[in-house]
């Protein structure tokens, strides 16, 4: 879209200069505001037109039965699907008796702002109706980072050309009417009407609506409030229905004259708590909020912003483009899990209903690692929700006939929700991913009470999980058989590579934390025979290697295969999932997204220079990208491997997957995994950020198309700032104690006092790899 007419390219914000139709599903995906507990898509105030309403709570969703043609043991009974729960966005307009709608009358201008350092949405509208009645509304919403149930709305009217009656009826819908889902998997089957209503009311200013869920038994309460500035002699009323509440004002005004109603809307929902319980909380936050006001609002809305930028910003000199789009990045990674506490991040935070609002093991291995280095209080949140699932993963362990824990693959609230068992039941390396999360977080905060009372747990039963998922063969190598790896073109493989380079970090990193934390060893049961022989399995773990051609195999004996025919293949028969049988796919040498690609970056430590340079030209020549997760850490391999040309053409892929809705599917919410894979690709692709132990260790490199980037981090209770240029890097400790990183392997001591400098070695370009036919990265520059 930002291509579009409409659309500016500026560093600080997406603005849209007019209205643009055609693309409104998928502005309302780009201008969602939230705080990892409201999601507000980004629809227009007065709720029509528009491409898919959107008001959701991280968490709430409703059960529907999973059928199948033939079920079997094991298979999930019910499917959770986010739902689109009480909207308080609406403010619809009447001018003199015409309903401001801008389908009809003529519109002069509109104008809508996300601005990524105030946190706020913006609209101005200029529009005459169709009996010449011209009026200027303006319209600033925020989603509060700070009251995490508070969202709020300043709504203003101002006539223009005659004395004009104005009518504002602020409401709070339930059960919208959604559009019918459009038959692309990645999409949401969302319920329609889910919400059963339970209690209404209207007095004065006060709006309050609760309803409940019929299947997951979770109720959901809303309230709003109101405080209204205009010309003498307006009025107000309210009323209130099942599913409708509404808070009616009319006043009569002048040319210049404005009316101004602020709208404050408060959420809550519990599975536990009492309809009176929910009904006080709700209005308690209400009154926290009236205490605060709206300016007071937006003032906590731009300190809490510019602490984070202050932590996180990236800047990029080379590409307008890339400056806003990893900001843009930045800021919706951020919305979806400053404030979950304790609740997943969902893959499309909660922009949109896509997936149908699962969260999946993208979180932990794409949104968590940049939350680690710039809002790490949100990770020990989301991990503390991981932890507090472990009885639904070990009863879906025992299940698989496994010991210890067995994450699910995709889920809302715990429990898998995955009805094609390759994937639900077969992707382990969901649990790799969720222990290193949990790893990287304590090595960069040394939180050890979070490890001790939280890491230790997740550890120990994803060691069991995997001591008992493999097996020693007879001379003594440690195999895991029968598991899909990240790549979902293969399937129920053996000794997947990347997935047993996860494992043996997990069985070691096990082993270590609880001779650490022998209190925690104690109360888990774990002794000292058990981590001898997670030991043991780490290190004589299976590491499937081609000696005829030289490179390391996504898993045993996929060299072998056939190569994809990818000649034979049209351009318009990708994604090949939608137009090929998985049992064509799963028998090919053919890969949907990175897989031992992802191995050469988290455990680039088992890989030689070389090893890792061949391994990565021979996997993409089979790697088509029909994933959104596939180009950031192609990018950072590239980068590693000396292919930055390449790398910055997947980084433009990755971030500007949204803006430019790549994937054609926008319009269902934002591909959070995705943004978050701008910032990986910058900071750990051309920054070459590695940590490894207590380690800190940066190897730069720029591509010709960037003259300077810079990032700032926060590890190890430092605060550090990274200027890269094409010649030298910067490294400067902006706050806490001095601190040794290495430089390209060489050791630099950084201290408040000081700016250090080293010059970035030559680099002798590899020979470029080739892609399939048909599916090389469209370079940046024509992006």
């Amino acid at each position: 879209m930002i291509t579009h007419s409409g659309f500016t390219t500026e560093p600080w914000q997406v603005r849209e200069e007019s209205l643009q139709l055609d693309v409104l599903p998928q502005t309302e995906s780009l201008f969602a505001l939230s705080n990892g507990h409201i999601g507000w898509r980004g629809n227009l105030d007065e709720g029509e037109p528009h491409g898919l309403p959107g008001s959701y709570l991280n968490g709430v969703h409703e059960l529907h039965p999973m059928p199948y043609a033939e079920a079997g043991y094991g298979y999930p009974d019910f499917g959770e699907s986010v739902i689109n729960v009480t909207n308080g966005k609406v403010m619809r307009l009447l001018v003199d008796d015409e309903p401001f709608d801008l389908r009809y009358g003529t519109l002069h201008h509109h104008e809508r702002t996300l601005d990524f350092r105030t946190g706020q949405l913006h609209r101005a509208v200029d529009w005459t109706s169709p009996a010449g009645r011209r009026v200027r509304v303006r319209s600033t919403r925020l989603v509060s980072l700070t009251q995490r149930a508070v969202a709020a709305i300043r709504y203003e009217v101002e006539p223009v050309s005659h004395e004009t009656r104005v009518v504002v009826q602020s409401e709070l819908v339930a059960n919208e009417q959604l559009p019918p889902h459009n038959g692309d998997p990645r999409g949401s089957t969302v319920p329609q009407s889910p919400l059963r209503a339970e209690e209404h009311h209207a007095s004065d200013v006060h709006l309050g609506l609760i309803h409940s869920t019929e299947k997951s038994g979770l109720r959901v309460a809303v309230a709003a409030e109101h405080r209204v500035d205009g010309p003498d002699g307006w009025q107000g009323t309210s009323e209130a229905e099942a599913d409708l509440a509404r808070y009616t004002v009319v006043g009569r005004l002048s040319p210049g004259e404005r009316l101004r109603v602020d709208k404050t809307v408060a959420y809550g929902w519990s599975r536990t708590r009492s309809l009176p319980a929910l009904r006080d909380q709700v209005d308690a936050a209400l009154a926290a909020a009236r205490h605060t006001g709206w300016q007071g609002l937006a003032d906590e809305q731009r300190g809490r912003l510019d602490a984070f930028w202050d932590c996180a910003d990236v800047e990029v000199r080379g590409d307008q483009r890339l400056q806003q789009a990893v900001r843009f990045a930045l800021f919706h990674v951020l919305q979806a899990g400053d404030r979950a506490e304790e609740q997943p991040i969902p893959a499309k935070g909660l922009t949109g209903p896509g997936y149908e609002g699962h969260c999946f093991w993208d979180t932990e291995a794409y949104i968590l690692p940049i939350l680690t280095y710039t809002d790490p209080d949100a990770v020990a949140q989301a991990l503390r929700w991981r932890h507090s699932t472990l009885p639904l993963a070990r009863e879906r362990a025992s299940q698989l006939g496994l010991a210890g824990a067995a994450f699910p693959w995709r889920t809302i609230a715990g429990r898998e929700c995955s009805g094609y068992w390759p994937a639900g039941a077969a992707a382990f390396h969901v649990n790799a991913a969720i222990a290193a999360a949990a790893v990287r977080y304590v090595q960069c905060t040394g939180d050890e009470d979070f490890e001790r009372h939280i890491g230790v747990d997740i550890l120990v039963h994803s060691a069991r999980l995997w001591h008992s998922l493999g097996h020693h063969d007879e001379a003594g190598v440690f195999h895991i058989d029968g598991v899909t790896g990240p790549d979902e073109y293969s399937a129920l493989t053996n000794d997947n590579l990347y997935t047993n380079l996860m494992a043996q970090q997990n069985l070691r990193d096990a082993a270590d934390a609880v001779e650490r934390h022998p209190e925690a060893a104690r109360r888990l049961g774990v002794d000292e025979g058990q981590v001898r022989c997670w030991r043991r399995a780490a290190d004589a773990m299976a590491v499937p290697y081609s000696e005829e051609l030289q490179v390391h195999e996504q898993s045993a004996g996929f060299t072998r295969r056939a190569r994809w025919d990818f000649a034979a293949t049209h351009p318009d028969q990708y994604p090949l999932m939608h137009h090929f049988h998985y049992f064509a796919l799963y028998r090919s040498q053919v890969i949907k997204q990175a897989d031992l690609v992802l191995a050469l970056f988290l455990r680039g430590d088992a890989f030689t220079d070389e090893e890792k340079a061949r391994a990565f030209a021979y996997y993409e020549e089979l790697t088509v990208r029909d994933s959104s997760l596939s180009a950031a850490f192609q990018a950072v391999v590239a980068a590693r491997t000396g292919h930055l040309d390449l790398a910055y053409d997947y980084l433009g892929e990755t971030s500007l997957i949204d803006l430019l809705d790549l994937e054609q599917n926008t319009r269902d919410g934002l591909h959070l995994a995705s943004l978050a894979g701008s910032w990986i690709a910058l900071v750990a692709g051309f920054g070459g950020l590695r940590r490894q132990g207590g380690d800190l260790s940066f190897a730069p490199r720029l591509p010709d198309h960037l003259f300077r980037l810079a990032f700032r981090i926060t590890v190890f209770g430092r605060r550090i700032r990274v200027r890269i240029t094409p010649d030298a890097a910067e490294y400067t400790l902006l706050s806490g104690e001095p601190l040794v990183i290495r430089h390209h392997g060489d050791e630099v001591r950084l201290t408040p006092e000081r700016t250090e400098t080293r010059p970035l070695p030559d680099l002798t370009p590899p020979r470029t790899p080739s892609q399939p036919k048909g599916r090389e990265p469209v370079p940046f520059a024509q992006q």
